[in-house]
């Protein structure tokens, strides 16, 4: 049955024409755009999901920049560290030429002292936009419970999507020339030895009195410094970073607390430094009683060898360059004695800060191909594929004529009826 009232073939075609507009519309809007899903209107799922790590990528660009600024700090703390080593390198060459007798001590003394205001003037320009980490100016802890700083290295987003950051914490080095907060919870209960002294020797005791998380000083261990309740205004216990300093004679032995150390390991660190400060254990035999104490006796014929034992908090690795002076014979020997630390120190300093550079870079790249991975992922998901885009195009333009073609033809259909009536 034929209608001039309802035409089936043009509402048909009428409908492909309009469906095909839709579909020619959509395809030109991703040619003019590049984007397959432009709006959560096109796909609400990998919509939401593109913006997601499209935050992402913008957070790390942050950390980025932050790692570039970490890695400049650090690297300026390095480079002084670096630079007090070879100072410090020739300090102990005019040292050790001041041993001898027919060397003018004081010209020696005059080139020391110059090398001494060096060392001070590296160590207080050490900064980069105003952080210092060499001069002990650092009194906040990082994440890893010492004085430092921490760098922003991640951005970690769970499978809940929960977001955390992680942090590389950067040590700060303390390569001032002064002195610390005195500390008594070490003992030596003599303040010269006799010669040949036997019984009469130096004991130098450490019961059970490391810095406890309760506020107390009566642990077994030293713990970090910035572990929660640990109160560093104590002076009667021991913590991570205090200078504990035996002197015998002209012999100066010094070690730093190290997290974790009992008292066994104190004593075992004093022992080395005396060692590596030049003692002769043919002269001064020092011996270490298990958990209690470690004692030095006088073998030699030498009376009234002095002793001094000096504990501090907060002290710099350099604090015995503001005492130095090689203008005599004793003080020669107690410098010689007290370079090698010192060089050490600063070697330890310059050794931390590299890895911690290098760990940095690491990072730094890692955040940088995990950004263009992040970029490609999100390309792969709103990204229109031009090839395709370009094909689907032509085909739907000769749709669209196609479409225009059959509507007019629709469109004609009832005019047939009128030959019906002539």
């Amino acid at each position: 049955m034929s209608s001039i009232l309802t035409n089936n073939s043009a509402m048909v075609a009428l409908q492909t024409l309009k469906s095909i507009n839709t579909d020619l519309s959509k395809t030109q809007n991703m040619i003019s755009t590049g984007k397959s899903v432009e709006s959560s209107k096109d796909n609400a799922a990998t919509w939401s999901i593109s913006k997601v790590m499209e935050s992402d990528v913008k957070g790390f660009k942050a950390i980025s920049d932050n790692l570039a600024l970490g890695e400049s700090t650090v690297a300026v703390a390095r480079n002084a560290a670096e630079t007090v080593t070879d100072l410090l390198i020739d300090m102990k060459d005019k040292i050790i030429s001041a041993q001898g007798d027919n060397m003018d001590r004081s010209k020696l003394n005059d080139e020391v002292q110059a090398l001494i205001g060096q060392v001070k003037s590296v160590v207080g320009a050490a900064q980069f936009n105003g952080m210092n980490l060499v001069n002990g100016s650092q009194t906040d802890f990082n994440s890893d419970g010492n004085a430092g700083v921490d760098i922003l290295s991640s951005l970690d987003r769970g499978a809940n999507g929960a977001v955390t950051v992680s942090n590389i914490g950067v040590d700060s080095q303390n390569l001032s020339t002064t002195s610390g907060t005195a500390l008594t919870a070490m003992a030596a209960d003599v303040t010269t030895l006799a010669a040949n002294s036997g019984a009469d020797m130096v004991t130098v005791t450490l019961g059970d009195e490391f810095l406890t998380a309760a506020g107390a000083a009566t642990g077994a261990v030293a713990l970090d410094a910035g572990t929660a309740g640990v109160d560093l205004t104590d002076t009667v216990g021991l913590v991570e970073g205090d200078v504990m300093r035996l002197k015998i004679g002209d012999v100066e032995g010094s070690y730093t607390v190290r997290a974790g150390d009992n008292n066994d390991a104190v004593f075992a660190g004093l022992k080395n430094g005396l060692l590596q400060a030049g003692i002769d254990e043919s002269k001064f035999a020092v011996v270490i009683v298990p958990d209690t104490s470690i004692t030095v006796e006088n073998l030699t014929n030498q009376a009234g060898v002095a002793v001094s034992l000096t504990q501090e908090r907060g002290t710099g690795a350099l604090a015995q360059l503001e005492t130095m002076d090689i203008s005599s014979a004793s003080g020669a020997d107690t410098a010689r004695s007290q370079i090698e630390g010192m060089i050490q120190a600063s070697i330890d300093s310059a050794a931390s800060f590299g890895s911690v550079e290098t760990r940095i870079g690491i990072q730094s790249q890692f955040v940088s191909d995990l950004s263009d991975s992040l970029k490609t992922g999100i390309g792969a998901m709103v990204d229109a594929d031009m090839e395709e885009a370009s094909a689907r195009l032509q085909a739907l333009q000769v749709q669209q004529q196609l479409g225009v073609q059959a509507l007019s033809i629709a469109n004609q259909a009832p005019q047939a009826l009128l030959s019906l009536f002539r």
